[in-house]
């Protein structure tokens, strides 16, 4: 007789998330990996539950200027149901029967690499779009937040000290200004 095997799965608990390239499609994913991913994705726009297509039908309506969500988008090794690549922001839809452990995996693995994720339940969505909506407005605007305060911390970092030269040459007094205009001999100034 032969020896069984079993699948050994390794715990991901303490897992880094994979380095991201300079260039490219990013992710350091095999371009085969990448091919199967997009062709998930599209087989599940093609099959979207109801929740799904409740609140797509709600995002194309709405106008939401440069943050735009993308369906079923694929992100690293994950497909999220919908990203907002400007603000970093993912939404996942909890469909009754979910692999907890998977999400919670998945979740994190974004996370790591600054994409935010937020989980919203199919009941939810089919039940009080509304609220729904809301929910996810209150999230952008934190979203949007983090972005302007992260945007600013970096200005400030890059900002060189008071007592640190910067790149520009000190005037002296000799080739500093006067702040009025050199008239010729004989023009009324």
């Amino acid at each position: 007789m032969t020896d069984r095997k079993t699948l050994n799965l390794r715990d991901t608990a303490d897992a880094e998330a994979p380095t991201l390239k300079k260039k490219g499609r990013g992710w350091e994913i095999s371009e085969k990996r990448l091919d199967a991913l997009h062709d998930m994705a599209r087989q599940k726009r093609r099959e979207a539950s109801p929740a799904h297509k409740a609140l797509a039908a709600k995002f194309a309506k709405a106008d939401l200027g440069r943050y735009t969500f993308k369906r079923f988008a694929v992100v690293g090794s994950a497909i999220v149901d919908f990203n907002c690549h400007n603000l970093g922001m993912a939404i996942m839809i909890d469909e009754d029967g979910a692999d907890e452990t998977l999400a919670k995996r998945r979740d994190k693995s974004l996370e790591s690499v600054g994409i935010r994720v937020m989980r919203l339940k199919a009941d939810d969505i089919l039940n009080d779009i509304d609220a729904v909506l809301q929910r996810i407005t209150h999230g952008m605007r934190i979203r949007i937040g983090d972005k302007r305060e992260g945007q600013r911390a970096h200005r400030e970092a890059s900002r060189p000290r008071s007592g640190q030269r910067s790149g520009l040459r000190a005037r002296t007094d000799n080739n500093r200004p006067t702040g009025r205009a050199h008239s010729s001999e004989g023009d009324a100034s």
